[in-house]
């Protein structure tokens, strides 16, 4: 008797006829617009601590690491881009996920096809599928993988690369079914880092991506991987989601008619997802007038399912320990917003976390769970601010800027991408290249071109 096809059959079905010329040109900009904002964050962090740890661990070769001279061994090059890219937390986020995909499918599939001797063609078609991928797999358990412990961008993410870099080879179904298997024993990534503001969620993107390219090669080799690694008794979900059954239906329905990916969000702040509503409303309250002294108290509404990673402890929240740290307190990123009135790369530094401005305002907001709040399917913000003398000012911010229901402009996401590039030293000619070429990668012979933008 035959058996049903598994989710991972199913997944390789729609990878195995889909083609370059197939994809609907919104997701052909919308991949433009990934590989602009990806490659400018890498260059962003080039010179940071967790770069150079990362690169210490690196082997040379032949692929390209954006904005180092030196080049990479594949898998070396995957993990110092996706580190680098997802390092400042200003990459893209898809809400529902929540989960960030360009840091993990663009390093994973351009050192693939730099290894390979792919072109762009092949590029754009491990990138969109890779990021649909990655969307989809996230909403088929929304937040009982971070209940669980883990951090759904390194768990799903490997998965992710290895279907990117599985339609990049152009691998058979049983080959492309034997990927996901191997990368479900490869996927990784707790959420400990909150404790301290440790480095490790840096690494959770460039890990997913290294990983996903071996699981693919290893399974074009002839490897084997369980045919029900997603839905079997001890397979994917049942490790990293026990606390829900997972709804497949958001994994499948629609697929490769319905394409998610284009309401990927870019961030305009350089800090955890759901804060950035939370600055809006503290930016806003600013520009009303309000000084920082005028204010006695501030509480937020805000989603029981972000609390325990933005919120909690709200003695640590309010006096993070690192710049790291600080971009996942609510407090400490709406105290800097409402002062700088931005919260860019800039705004977290050593200096500016021990700012005593800063964590005296932080120390002022706390937050009330609201049962009626829509996370994760919308990310919203909301201040009720007390000021000395009673006076009650009450903002809300209904969407998360830059995602699907207010998107950020082509023009924005371009000029983001050149601010991060002069930030991590290069010259304006060199980001205005970096621009231009985003326009020509997809219908490159090669991945030549990417050597570039070395250095």
């Amino acid at each position: 008797m035959r058996q049903p096809a598994s989710i991972a059959e199913i997944l390789a079905d729609w990878l195995a006829v889909l083609t370059p010329e197939a994809l609907p040109s919104e997701i052909r900009e919308t991949s433009r617009k990934l590989f602009l904002d990806v490659v400018g964050l890498c260059v962003a962090a080039r010179n940071e601590d967790y770069i150079a740890a990362t690169k210490a661990a690196a082997e040379p070769g032949a692929c390209t690491a954006f904005g180092h001279g030196a080049g990479f061994a594949p898998f070396s090059a995957a993990l110092i881009n996706g580190t680098a890219a997802h390092g400042e937390d200003y990459d893209d986020t898809f809400e529902g996920g929540p989960v960030h995909s360009g840091a993990v499918i663009l390093p994973a599939v351009a050192a693939l096809c730099e290894r390979e001797g792919l072109g762009g063609d092949r590029l754009l078609l491990g990138m969109a599928t890779g990021v649909e991928l990655l969307c989809r797999l996230s909403l088929a358990a929304p937040k009982a993988v971070h209940k669980a412990g883990f951090h759904p961008t390194a768990v799903f993410g490997t998965m992710a690369a290895a279907g990117a870099c599985a339609a990049a080879l152009g691998l058979a179904r049983d080959k492309t079914v034997s990927a996901f298997g191997v990368a479900g024993s490869m996927a990784s990534g707790i959420i400990e880092y909150l404790a301290e503001g440790a480095w490790t969620k840096r690494m959770h993107a460039g890990w997913s991506a290294q990983s996903g390219m071996r699981a693919a090669l290893m399974a074009r080799g002839g490897f084997l991987g369980p045919r029900t690694v997603f839905e079997g008794t001890h397979g994917f979900y049942k490790a990293f989601a026990p606390s829900v059954a997972p709804d497949f239906s958001q994994l499948l329905d629609g697929l490769g008619t319905r394409w998610l990916m284009r309401d990927i969000a870019y961030k305009p702040y350089a800090c955890g997802t759901m804060t950035q509503p939370f600055i809006d409303c503290a930016i806003r309250l600013a520009e009303q007038g309000v000084a920082a002294d005028d204010i006695e108290s501030i509480v937020c509404r805000v989603g029981e399912g972000t609390v325990h990673r933005l919120w909690e402890p709200l003695a640590v929240k309010h006096a993070p320990q690192t710049p790291f740290g600080a971009k996942f307190s609510t407090p400490f990123c709406m105290a800097i917003g409402f002062l700088d009135r931005k919260a860019g790369l800039a705004q977290f530094t050593e200096a500016r976390v021990a700012d005593p401005a800063a964590r005296k305002l932080a120390a002022k907001i706390s937050y009330v769970v609201d049962p009626n709040d829509e996370y994760p399917r919308n990310f919203s913000g909301h201040l009720r601010a007390v000021l000395k003398g009673g006076e009650v000012r009450e903002i809300s911010q209904p969407h998360m800027r830059g995602g699907a229901r207010a998107p950020l402009t082509t023009a924005e996401i371009e000029a983001k991408c050149v601010d991060n590039a002069l930030h991590g030293g290069w010259r304006r000619d060199r980001a205005d290249a970096l621009r231009a070429f985003s326009g020509e990668v997809f219908d490159a012979k090669s991945m030549a071109g990417l050597m570039t933008f070395r250095g």
